[in-house]
């Protein structure tokens, strides 16, 4: 499937890039619209064609969008095509003489922190949970570890971020005031693949996942970009043996403050919060949604 629609979006924007009689009376401005959109629909099928070239953002972490998009890899680009492109593909699939069903819709991102298996439960007691992409150095050991902070600490780890432009975080008013103020939340480095600490590539941070408590009691996992120095600064707190099972759970959560904000929005008033409605979604740090 993806193989012929890879080689029927390259047939098409070969003519639409040439000079001929089909195109003669189409203006450059729709030509070059038309190749960006079949270049935007079929930018990850290679991917699909060849699975092996594809990497995973985190090693060791499966969330359930990742198991869908196993058992029907054509999911991601039917979902996210739109009705015009959604069009194309079927279009292309009856003129080849195929049947096919589409996927159907991704799952949920599922509630709250998953109940660790007996799998992750053992795997607790073997080493690191975070493990090094291929062609990558390891994180250093002071990296290898989780920390306990309350919510000033993460406020002030995401101005941080904000204040040096590290691109992930900014230490927004809105999350802090949604977190809760009592609870432990928790962060350590595990940078996903395309974010892997690089300095000579202007990327001297640590991408951190942050496990933190919300207002409601959900436990939802953000990305946060903090500085080697001020992680190491921070002081260990918590057992080894907990860190391990508590880096399994924050790989586990797939919810994030966009999506926990996105379902308060409802909820959320200058009274309850200090927030209004329409200001309830979208004031969250950036996150990576896409693991």
């Amino acid at each position: 499937m993806a193989a012929l629609l890879s080689a029927q979006a390259f047939i098409e924007i070969r003519v639409l890039a040439g000079s001929n009689a089909a195109t003669r009376d189409v203006s450059p401005t729709v030509r070059l619209e038309r190749i960006r959109f079949l270049a935007d629909l079929c930018h990850n099928l290679p991917g699909i064609v060849n699975p092996s070239k594809m990497r995973p953002v985190r090693e060791g972490v499966v969330g359930s969008r990742n198991r869908a998009m196993a058992e029907r890899p054509m999911i991601w680009t039917w979902h996210t095509s739109g009705p015009e492109g959604q069009a194309w593909i079927l279009q292309k699939v009856q003129e080849a003489g195929y049947r096919w069903t589409p996927p159907p819709p991704f799952p949920e991102y599922r509630k709250g922190a998953p109940p660790l298996t007996v799998r992750q439960r053992v795997g607790a007691l073997a080493g690191w949970p975070v493990r090094t992409p291929s062609g990558h150095s390891p994180l250093p050991r002071q990296a290898r570890v989780l920390k306990a902070v309350d919510a000033d600490t993460v406020h002030a780890l995401g101005k941080g971020a904000g204040r040096l432009r590290l691109g992930l975080g900014h230490g927004s008013p809105w999350l802090q005031a949604h977190l809760d103020q009592s609870a432990e939340h928790f962060i350590y480095p595990d940078p996903a693949a395309y974010y892997w600490p690089a300095p000579k590539a202007g990327r001297p941070w640590w991408q951190c996942r942050v496990l933190q408590r919300m207002i409601d009691g959900e436990q939802i996992c953000d990305s946060l970009a903090v500085m080697p120095q001020t992680f190491t600064a921070l002081p260990p707190n918590v057992g080894r043996r907990r860190q391990r099972q508590l880096v399994q759970i924050a790989r586990g959560t797939e919810r994030d403050s966009y999506l926990w904000g996105r379902d308060h929005r409802d909820s959320c008033s200058p009274q309850t919060c200090g927030f209004a409605p329409d200001e309830a979604a979208g004031q969250s740090d950036i996150t990576d949604s896409s693991d």
